[in-house]
């Protein structure tokens, strides 16, 4: 009796040791869900709204770390991948989109290609921009991207006119002027949210963002809800830093709604550049240009979008030449 009253205590040691390992993987997934969450987008719909969530950490790091960005321009470039993907979960397969924002700031130039399989890339032209805090503590985006300037969109359909559209900065934030440019040039109201948590050392903590866009016969009882979710609602990163996935972030927007997902797709920073795409720019280059490099004996090109260096002997480039 003895004998079985110690193999059940034994037993049970064993099955609370394991329910509390499971327990605290489970937390940790929950709890640090940017080290194991894999970037994603979940589209939605709800009573007369469709809404776009993405968790984009990973891809967001992986552009800063290759660009060497400093916190304004990895929060500024991080928002506008994430706005891109955002924009791009629109589109149809096959389909691509670009997203330029040019302020008057000092960042300059900040571009971010997306299609809708989920692959981004991005490039800020200054990615050394150091600014204070601004007035609420926040990294200085706005400062950084300037108020003055336009923010334009280019939808590139495969077919042989391209859908570009475009509208004024109002206030350098991005989400903001996102939110804007579909509201006057594509008379789409919606809101977009983006978020970028830049760590101490320059990583990324979290990062992501959503899109909500009432239907047209939308309610307007189903337009106040909305609007009073999003006010008390966080921030995108504070949810996905708690361990919101795409899924939570959705049903905390549309908190009372009955919301039905439709599909996930697994986000990734890509740059489809390849050494044969720069050889055809150099060919494309005049022969005195050329004949320039030639001379120098050695040229290195480098990917604009993700820093990729390609490299060509003064044969190679003898031999593009002819």
């Amino acid at each position: 009796m003895a004998s079985r009253i110690i193999i059940r205590s034994i037993v049970g040691l064993y099955k609370d040791l394991i329910c509390a390992i499971i327990a605290y993987v489970i937390k940790k997934s929950y709890v640090k869900g940017s080290d194991i969450m894999k970037d994603h987008l979940v589209k939605a719909t709800a009573e007369d709204v469709r809404i776009f969530a993405a968790v984009t950490t990973d891809l967001v790091g992986e552009a800063v770390k290759r660009h060497d960005c400093y916190p304004v321009a990895a929060a500024a470039l991080g928002r506008t991948m994430t706005g891109a993907l955002l924009l791009a979960a629109n589109l149809k397969n096959e389909e691509a989109i670009t997203v330029k924002i040019q302020g008057n700031g000092p960042l300059g130039k900040i571009v971010a290609d997306a299609v809708p399989e989920g692959y981004a890339r991005g490039y800020v032209d200054n990615p050394h921009v150091d600014l204070p805090l601004n007035a609420k503590g926040k990294i200085d985006v706005a400062g950084g991207v300037g108020q003055n300037g336009l923010i334009s969109v280019t939808r590139f359909t495969g077919l042989k006119k391209n859908i570009i559209g475009s509208a004024e900065l109002v206030t350098g934030e991005i989400a903001e002027d996102l939110t804007n440019y579909l509201y006057i040039s594509e008379q789409t109201p919606s809101s977009i949210g983006l978020g970028v948590l830049v760590d101490t050392d320059l990583s990324i903590k979290a990062a992501g963002g959503f899109f909500v866009q009432p239907l047209p016969n939308a309610s307007e009882d189903v337009l106040n809800r909305i609007e009073s979710n999003l006010c008390a609602v966080g921030s995108v990163t504070s949810l996905i830093s708690e361990g919101l996935n795409a899924n939570g972030i959705i049903t905390k927007i549309l908190e009372g709604f009955e919301v039905n997902f439709l599909e996930t797709t697994d986000l990734h920073f890509h740059c489809h550049c390849t050494r044969e795409r720069i050889e055809e720019v150099l060919m494309s280059l005049g022969r005195d240009d050329l004949q320039s490099l030639i001379d120098d004996g050695h040229a290195e090109v480098g990917c604009q979008f993700c820093g990729k260096k390609y490299q060509f002997t003064a044969d190679k480039l003898e031999a593009l030449k002819s």
